[in-house]
């Protein structure tokens, strides 16, 4: 039988209506957007029977689940809402905008018979996964240290960019604006904690402050630094009002025995690896690695998305056909949210060290 599925926020959400519209096993049966005539126009367009621009009105409809792509300080709301109404949630990143939600979260789900799942794409991206498998492998040794960083100019979307919360006009400053960047960790710090199987249990955080926003009071830059319960220290850096095109993502991963690098973002070249394990090794070995899987199933083909896109989807539609786990479940992902949550904290506090709390039931931290 297929999922009936929903998606809420038709920006970053035309993602989702494109790989759940193409999932062999999903029907997309609703489309939400709080911007007058969009949910209807997108409707119209992919062919879905069910438009709306009230988002209680779509929990409220048939549905088995549904993707939230809205704007990141509602993701607790709307998720508390959807699974009240029974339905299965995917979330857009990050998981949380404040560090008591995330205990909220976290007892939600619990109360739930729902499958909830964070959306974090760069897990599922090719050459993350064969990171992953290269440092499981222990062709590194242990790995002690990981930076990353995800670099991008978005000021052409802090203003005049209404999402449909409250205040929000043709001419206001969007919530990304407001945003502290280090919220937004969660696609560089997601595929370093699953590569190093870890979660963060301190967190430091400093930041640049406002310099470039022309009056809007968005962070230029703002770094977390990370200790973790397997004791490796780990770095992030966030960025999306910075002149840099173009932007990306960069990862270093050190062991005990070598390194992973990936080329920084529009820097041509490829992924190196360096391992003290192959002999008369004088320097890294380079490796052709992409964002793409270099094969493509029927079904990515036809979403029209990139591998990781499907394959994200694919993860939530498994788990909830197979009653399985979801491999990003409500506890990983407030590992990879929280610890920004946290760095902000200590940037606020001139770089004071912040516990990061772990949310799941059986630690002491668990309200």
């Amino acid at each position: 039988m297929a999922l009936r599925v929903g998606v809420a926020g038709l920006r970053r959400g035309s993602v989702h209506v494109d790989t759940m519209g193409a999932h062999p096993d999903c029907e997309l049966v609703a489309v939400c957007d709080v911007r007058p005539g969009v949910a209807r126009r997108i409707a119209e367009e992919k062919g879905v029977p069910l438009d709306f621009e009230d988002y209680s009105e779509l929990c409220a409809a048939d549905l088995d689940a549904i993707v939230l792509a809205t704007p990141g300080p509602v993701h607790v709301a709307n998720t508390i809402e959807a699974l009240e109404h029974d339905k299965h949630v995917l979330c857009e990143v990050p998981a949380a905008w404040r560090l008591e939600e995330c205990w909220t979260l976290a007892r939600a789900v619990e109360q739930s018979k729902c499958k909830y799942m964070l959306a974090e794409n760069m897990n599922y991206v090719a050459y993350i996964q064969s990171y992953n498998a290269i440092v499981n492998a222990g062709t590194i040794g242990k790995p002690i240290y990981a930076e990353a960083e995800y670099v991008d100019d978005l000021r052409r979307i802090f203003h005049d960019w209404p999402d449909g919360l409250p205040g929000d006009s043709e001419k206001s400053v969007t919530w990304r604006a407001a945003m502290p960047p280090i919220y937004y960790c969660t696609h560089s710090l997601g595929p370093v904690l699953e590569i190093l199987k870890t979660r963060c249990v301190t967190a430091c955080g400093l930041h640049t402050g406002s310099n470039i926003g022309e009056g809007w009071g968005a962070i230029d830059m703002e770094v977390g630094i990370f200790t973790t319960a397997s004791g490796a220290v780990v770095k992030i850096m966030n960025a999306f009002s910075v002149a840099r095109r173009p932007g990306g993502h960069f990862f270093v991963i050190y062991g005990t025995e070598g390194y992973l690098e990936s080329p920084r973002p529009g820097c041509d070249g490829p992924h190196r690896l360096y391992s003290e394990q192959t002999p008369n090794l004088r320097g890294p070995i380079e490796m052709p690695l992409q964002m793409a899987h270099p094969t493509r199933s029927p079904e990515m083909a036809a979403s029209g998305r990139e591998s990781y896109e499907y394959l994200t989807a694919d993860a939530f539609v498994r788990c909830i056909l197979n009653d399985t786990d979801p491999p990003i479940d409500v506890y990983r992902g407030l590992d990879y949210s929280a610890p920004g949550l946290c760095a902000h904290l200590s940037a606020e506090a001139g770089g004071e060290p912040v516990r990061v709390p772990d949310f799941r039931p059986s630690c002491s931290d668990a309200r």
